[in-house]
């Protein structure tokens, strides 16, 4: 339905939808779960480690804003266990979901000629098969939404600037997340006569995500420091992102004030992009 049919609170409200956010139990991931779920989306999440998952519904539970939000345990590279979140969702969510949003993913630093076949095979199966077939097994449900409430369901990936723009020691990192946004572009095309619309954000550097573990890099914190500094002074506007920045653009792209938004790798990253 087109947002202009609707009153200023309808383009501007989530009221009532129901989302499956991967990789919710820190930073970007967990943003993104707190903002939805504080427009009122009902959202399931997940994370690879019991105790961090666990902790994390604990404390949404003792928040009235959050305390709908639910979780499993899943490994987003393991085909079996994407297949059981998806089950786990629409059981958690009554058969309903309006919105999937793949924030799971890993990242690598490793110069090219050092990345071995297990690395290669590892980081796809995180950052790119995992964002392509959870969109598959998400589809009929999405479709069912779309269908039964009039508005677009929306499929939201979390990019990287990465994908775009080119860093020493990153080329796979790189390949998997410019993967992602042709599938994003890919999906937006191929599914818009269903009423689904998927697009993806492509952060910089945020601060708050945790960058040395997923990269299973043992960087030095002088070190790290450092990078974390250069970066920053290729950033027009002077900072580093916040998880805040990127999930307050993935709500935004799944409402219907979003409506004629599709196919689209939106980039939230302070103007870094523009001085590459």
């Amino acid at each position: 339905m087109a947002a202009s049919g609707r009153s200023r609170e309808q383009r501007w409200s989530l009221a009532g939808k129901t989302a499956l956010v991967t990789g919710g139990s820190k930073g970007i991931g967990r943003a993104i779960v707190e903002e939805l779920a504080g427009f009122g989306v009902r959202v399931h999440t997940c994370a690879r480690g019991d105790a961090d998952l666990q902790e994390c519904l604990r404390q949404w539970g003792a928040d009235g804003r959050l305390a709908r939000v639910t979780g499993s345990v899943c490994d987003v590279s393991v085909r079996a266990d994407r297949e059981r979140l998806v089950a786990a969702a629409r059981e958690e969510l009554g058969g309903r979901l309006d919105i999937l949003v793949n924030n799971a993913g890993q990242t690598m630093y490793r110069p090219a000629a050092e990345i071995t076949a297990e690395d290669f095979a590892r980081l796809m199966a995180t950052n790119v098969e995992s964002c392509f077939h959870l969109a598959q097994l998400a589809h009929p449900l999405l479709v069912a939404a779309a269908s039964a409430g009039g508005d677009a369901s929306s499929v939201v990936n979390v990019s990287s600037i990465n994908g775009i723009i080119s860093y020493p020691v990153m080329s796979m990192y790189a390949t998997s997340k410019a993967a992602m946004n042709q599938v994003t572009r890919s999906l937006a095309v191929e599914w818009a006569k269903d009423n689904v619309r998927v697009n993806a954000v492509a952060p910089g550097c945020v601060v708050g995500t945790d960058i040395a573990s997923t990269s299973h890099l043992n960087l030095d914190p002088e070190v790290l420091r450092m990078m974390w500094e250069a970066e920053m002074a290729r950033v027009p506007l002077g900072r580093m992102g916040e998880p805040e920045d990127v999930a307050s653009l993935v709500t935004f792209l799944c409402m219907p004030a979003a409506s004629y938004i599709t196919g689209q790798v939106i980039c939230t990253d302070g103007g870094r992009t523009i001085t590459a």
